[in-house]
């Protein structure tokens, strides 16, 4: 019997883009005779053409499954439910962008033949603006040094995930997971596929600095708890400071009573740096607080509005002949 893979893409206004990428997907696997495959795409309630293109992809070929979403559910929930839906041996996740290359589908397989759990893109280069992935080294550098298990750097979770892999992660009842500490916390070892990442042919990325933030903080409160004891240990040694910065003062104006004027400046400058302080420490708090109040919600990953394609047997229809 043959192997199955689920290729699992989750898409948001991407109608100039998800045609060309199945297309690359069926070329790969004309090459893989071996290997059956489905392939799951998730929408986010796109608002342009993406999801009517979707149900023609569908219509033409038994393969193609889709879910839409009844709204925006962001790129952390949606892509995470799609791959609990899948049934394959193996599921790969594949954005729709292109920018991850679809071409190392065949390395991914074959690394799983050879016995690897966990078969990882790993990031070398990155046809990006230079500043914006050197800003995702520095942030994969820092996340390692604070973390509790060892992440991979420069991984997006673009890789090939064995079933038992994804048993284990549909038993973590997360209603906001961070996947990629998912997989490293699992343990299993895994082989890593060096690429170079190209530049997104068509539309515009979705990703902005509000996303980048919450992948980048969700990462360290599910993994690190350096912050919150970085914390502790900088108001103790800013007390001590104070306290001695205090009796020096305190020691200054009874020697020197009448030379010897203290000022308003140092006081401010003290307040300011505290308030600083303060409020920074604060936000890591709220963080903490935030993961914590999303995991008691218990709220569902997403609530679909139609599922296309799930009642179907998964064989190649008859244009494939």
């Amino acid at each position: 019997m043959n192997k199955s893979i689920s290729i699992i893409t989750p898409c948001y206004n991407e109608e100039g883009n998800v045609r060309n990428l199945r297309s690359a997907v069926l070329e790969i696997f004309k090459s893989l005779p071996a290997y059956e495959h489905e392939h799951i795409f998730i929408d986010n309630a796109s608002k342009d053409k993406t999801v009517s293109i979707l149900r023609e992809m569908a219509h033409e070929d038994a393969r193609v499954k889709v879910i839409i979403n009844t709204r925006d559910f962001g790129h952390i929930r949606s892509p995470h439910h799609a791959i609990l839906q899948a049934e394959g041996d193996a599921i790969i996740i594949l954005v729709a962008d292109l920018q991850d290359p679809p071409e190392l589908i065949l390395d991914f397989i074959r690394e799983w033949e050879r016995g690897y759990k966990v078969v990882l893109g790993v990031k070398v280069e990155s046809e990006e603006s230079a500043m914006m992935f050197g800003i995702r080294k520095i942030y994969y550098h820092l996340i390692n040094r604070m973390a509790e298990i060892e992440l991979v750097k420069n991984y997006s979770g673009f890789g090939l995930y064995d079933r038992q892999v994804i048993d284990i992660i549909k038993k973590i009842d997360d209603p906001y997971p961070y996947f990629r500490g998912m997989v490293a916390d699992i343990g299993f070892e895994s082989a890593k596929i060096l690429y170079t990442q190209k530049s997104r042919r068509r539309g515009i990325t979705k990703n902005n600095f509000y996303t980048l933030y919450d992948i980048a903080m969700l990462g360290i409160t599910n993994h690190s708890k350096i912050p919150l004891r970085f914390a502790t240990l900088l108001g103790f040694a800013s007390s001590a400071f104070s306290f001695l910065i205090s009796v020096g003062y305190l020691i200054a104006k009874l020697v020197f009573w009448d030379q010897f004027t203290m000022g308003t400046a140092p006081i401010l400058i003290g307040i300011f740096f505290l308030c600083s302080v303060l409020l920074f420490f604060i936000g890591i708090i709220g963080e903490y607080i935030g993961a914590i109040h999303t995991q008691v919600l218990k709220r569902p990953l997403v609530v679909e509005r139609e599922r296309i394609g799930f009642d179907r047997l998964d064989k190649a229809n008859t244009l494939e002949k």
